[in-house]
């Protein structure tokens, strides 16, 4: 994949100054905070971690820090500050360094840790072996050569890859190569609208099939995690998809319309296309041992996924570890460790990791509950609606994801907040876990900047199309999810007892 052109010596200069101020605003945050009086029901140890929040939240916001650098500082920031601090459950002495490190490090003890870690093992099985650019290719080699009937095959590889490719970055750096290799062979100008059109098209589609399977992406896990911890019980598989596929089939139908008519390609037909497509399966050669094995795997433990609760009690973490330790077997896998670890994301795991640590310190601290109250108080929620909630919830969502370069740091940030919120309103009925599924669909909806999401970056880095491209698709392409969101919180999520339990 071609890399993002060089930025001008003018551009260089400023974004290092942006990212030193978001660092020193990051720190001046955490220090008038830390040293504010103390709030009233609010314990010292809860003051603490809303300030290492804020911190988190502004060198997440501006990129201040690497993200895996981040996820440590914050680590050793919750270590020492927490330390100096009385535990908010045993209000007797400091919390001294050895509670304040476990607490910093519980994060690394959630299942969810584990399951994010597998799948990009996963998505590094695929990437070696190849297969993912075979389904793609052998999907595409279907389609005619009209310029639409292009996309949408671009999109149902998009569809395809979400069940078996457990990263969203993966299965967009897998499609543009694929894209790129398109309209070099269509000769096609890279600057084109249909050049733009598929990149834009396969990071969107990447983006709403997060929304529909749970598996398809990082955040997903975080949300699944902290219900997990706090209540007790998991979201299979097969009921996240009952709820948000839906969603996600519609938006996908969306996207269609809007990127073929916001950015319309200059030809309705490719000479030669299907061929190209073809030439480009042919060189790639018959599927390799590796690859059938791979695909076994992969099938199998889908049907794993998707029977969860229903044919076996098996989690979607333990399958998934189960498998991954095939696909590293001598002679019975299909790669050796040194091939697992070729661009393996490991600050990905630690930010996760860290993510769900200071959530996990958050309402351990009382420092989510304590915000939950402002915002119940301020909002007017004590007594609303699901319906009311849940729309006021998903706007301040999308507002506050345009700060936002990942959705797994805002899923980290959120989710601890969101549960304490619907814990703290007293809507009779109120389904908490259900709701909190709901909203983090919402934390998937990064498509109006190409900075809200990694895979959008992966497209923008192609200089196929101007960020402006992006934008106005974007948000068009939001306004559309948020009429969705409507339609489905008045209709198939109360019917399907998401939102409300019933009496």
């Amino acid at each position: 994949m071609p890399l993002p052109h060089a930025a001008p010596a003018a551009v260089i200069p400023s974004r290092s100054v942006y990212k030193r101020a978001g660092l020193l605003v990051a720190v001046a945050a955490l220090v008038v905070i830390v040293w504010m009086p103390v709030p009233q029901s609010l314990p010292p140890a809860g003051q603490v971690m809303l300030g290492i929040l804020a911190f988190a939240v502004i060198v997440w916001m501006t990129e201040a820090l690497d993200y895996a650098v981040s996820s440590v500082a914050i680590a050793a920031l919750m270590i020492f500050l927490l330390a100096a601090v009385p535990d908010a459950a045993k209000p007797v002495g400091d919390m001294g360094t050895g509670a304040a490190l476990a607490l910093a490090l519980s994060g690394f003890s959630n299942s969810a840790v584990a399951l994010v870690a597998a799948a990009c093992f996963i998505a590094a099985a695929m990437t070696a072996t190849g297969l993912d650019r075979r389904i793609a290719l052998v999907v595409l080699s279907k389609v005619d050569a009209r310029t639409n009937h292009i996309v949408i095959g671009a999109m149902v590889v998009g569809f395809l890859l979400s069940f078996v490719v457990p990263s969203t970055r993966a299965r967009v750096a897998c499609l543009v190569p694929i894209m790129l290799g398109f309209i070099l062979a269509f000769k096609v100008e890279r600057r084109s609208r249909f050049a733009g059109l598929l990149v834009i098209t396969a990071a969107q589609t990447a983006s709403v099939w997060n929304v529909g399977i749970k598996t398809a992406a990082a955040q997903n896990m975080v949300a699944a995690g902290f219900i997990e911890k706090q209540f007790g019980i998991g979201i299979p598989w097969t009921e996240w998809f009952i709820a948000g596929a839906p969603f996600s089939a519609l938006l996908s139908v969306a996207v269609y319309f809007i990127m073929t008519r916001m950015m319309k390609p200059e030809t309705e037909e490719i000479a030669g296309g299907q061929a190209t497509i073809r030439k480009q399966l042919d060189a790639i050669g018959p599927m390799s041992a590796r690859e059938w094995k791979l695909l076994a795997i992969v099938l199998v433990l889908l049907s794993f996924w998707s029977t969860e609760k229903v044919l076996h009690e098996f989690d979607t973490s333990s399958t998934t570890i189960a498998a991954v330790a095939l696909m590293l077997l001598p002679r019975f896998g299909v790669m050796d460790w040194k091939d697992s670890q070729r661009g393996f994301p490991w600050g990905t795991v630690v930010l996760f990791a860290v993510g769900i640590s200071v959530g996990t310190a958050l309402l351990r601290t009382g420092a989510a509950g304590w915000l939950a109250n402002l915002i119940v108080q301020n909002l007017g929620l004590q007594h609303a609606g699901a319906f009311s909630i849940l729309m006021l919830m998903s706007l301040f969502l999308i507002l506050i994801h345009l700060g936002f370069a990942t959705a797994t740091a805002l899923a980290s940030t959120m989710i601890p907040i969101i549960l304490s919120v619907l814990a703290a309103v007293q809507t009779p009925g109120l389904n908490v876990v259900g709701m909190t599924m709901l909203l983090q669909f919402v934390v998937s909806f990064g498509f109006i900047l190409p900075v809200n999401a990694p895979q959008n970056m992966v497209a923008y880095g192609t200089d196929t199309f101007d960020a402006r491209d992006f934008i106005r698709t974007g948000v068009a392409i939001t306004v559309a999810a948020a009429a969705l969101l409507v339609i489905f919180a008045l209709t198939y999520w109360p019917w399907m007892g998401y939102m409300t339990k019933a009496p």
